[in-house]
């Protein structure tokens, strides 16, 4: 069935309590990279333009001690969010009580209102009690009694059973919607994996396989071609007897690896070169090698074959899903490989093509093709889980139609 969205609702006068995602870097009081509140703004701006009072709720970091609060306060946020508005926002330094009640209720149609961090409640009186991230029952239930309707545009944390997503929604049944963000990554992720116009490519990168076997499995059985790079390439390269010296392999997943080769047929790319080092460094010493890679180097990025290779597996893609580097990006010497694939992506024209997770978005934008591609997640784990095919609590949560 589908679900409720935020045009479903009715807004005029309603209290709206919104879950977003604004869990963006700050420094010194000042947001860095604000792109997740400027993705929440179409739906912020539906709400308070049909008359709604937008009552916002989102998380900012992880907060295990009292120490942890003072630095993760969303006051920052709040400032951006005004500035990008035009308009003031309230924000109330709470999280429940008297002042965040008051502030409602004394909100006009239109006005937009900004909860203190939801993660505030994972730490009471000293102690570390989840209350937000374990789905406290009570705080759910308070949350929901704050408003009339909720609107969930918040996909970073969809994989997350919380009180401020799941918690509200299951409070308010008949009444919690997606917004046009949610509704966005649903479309393209969802398209992707259970309706793919194809050739359909995954490009799936990053350290180890244990973070991406489900995906990779998930996948097989819908992917044309599944590219493989990043560290985790080397436990596959195990799997099939080749040498890799000391890069990184998990040596626990190797069975798990050649189970996955033998079901994959030619379905798997692996790199065909590497760039090795001779120590974890963004200095050392490098070499390209192909096949086996000997004792004393690891590999650390995909070479310039590969790099060919993986663009002549993906110039027919017409679905293109990507998450994960190809080496380690945040090294500037091993960073090459996933910039050329984001640059490749880039020039595909004719294809859906959609990037998710930290380092292969960071490499998009990097490159200024960000705006050429189809879709870029908001969601690295959040796209993952969706990839592996399993079910979203927070998704799983709002209204049916």
């Amino acid at each position: 069935m589908a679900k409720l969205t935020v045009e479903d609702l009715p807004l005029e006068g309603k209290k709206v309590l919104m879950r977003v995602d604004f869990n963006v870097p700050i420094k010194d009081g000042v947001v860095g990279d604000d792109n997740r509140i400027v993705a929440a703004l179409p739906t912020i701006k539906y709400v308070i333009d049909h008359g709604g009072r937008a009552i916002l709720f989102s998380h900012l970091g992880r907060i295990k001690k009292e120490e942890d609060k003072p630095g993760l306060s969303l006051r920052p946020v709040a400032e951006r969010l005004s500035n990008l508005l035009n308009k003031p926002v309230t924000f109330v330094p709470v999280t429940e009580g008297k002042q965040l009640e008051d502030a409602i209720d004394n909100m006009n149609n239109g006005d937009v209102l900004l909860v203190q961090n939801t993660r505030y409640e994972d730490v009471k009186d000293g102690e570390y009690v989840k209350r937000e991230s374990g789905n406290d029952p009570e705080l759910g239930k308070y949350w929901a009694s704050l408003g009339d309707v909720f609107v969930n545009d918040a996909f970073g944390t969809a994989h997350r059973k919380h009180a401020s997503n799941v918690g509200i929604a299951t409070n308010m049944p008949g009444k919690a919607a997606a917004g046009y963000l949610m509704q966005k990554e649903i479309k393209f992720l969802g398209d992707a994996v259970d309706n793919p116009e194809r050739p359909f490519v995954a490009i799936l990168g990053g350290a180890k396989v244990s973070d991406k076997i489900g995906v990779i499995d998930h996948l097989l059985d819908k992917a044309d071609k599944i590219i493989i790079g990043g560290g985790m390439a080397y436990t596959f390269y195990a799997a099939k007897g080749i040498k890799t010296g000391d890069s990184l392999v998990e040596k626990d997943k190797i069975d798990v690896a050649k189970q996955i080769l033998d079901k994959a047929g030619d379905k798997v790319v692996l790199p065909i070169d590497n760039v090795v080092a001779d120590k974890f460094d963004n200095d050392a010493n490098t070499k390209v090698v192909e096949g086996d890679i000997d004792d004393g180097w690891m590999a650390l990025d995909i070479g310039p074959k590969s790099v060919k290779e993986f663009e002549d597996v993906l110039k027919d893609a017409k679905t293109v899903v990507w998450n994960g580097p190809m080496g380690v990006f945040e090294k500037p010497n091993f960073a090459k490989g996933t910039l050329e694939v984001g640059k490749f992506l880039g020039t595909l024209a004719d294809a859906t093509t959609i990037v998710g997770g930290g380092d292969s978005t960071a490499a998009v934008k990097q490159l200024g093709v960000a705006g050429k591609l189809t879709h870029i997640s908001t969601g690295g784990g959040a796209s993952l889980t969706y990839l592996e095919g399993k079910v979203l609590p927070g998704i799983a949560a709002i209204s049916e139609k």
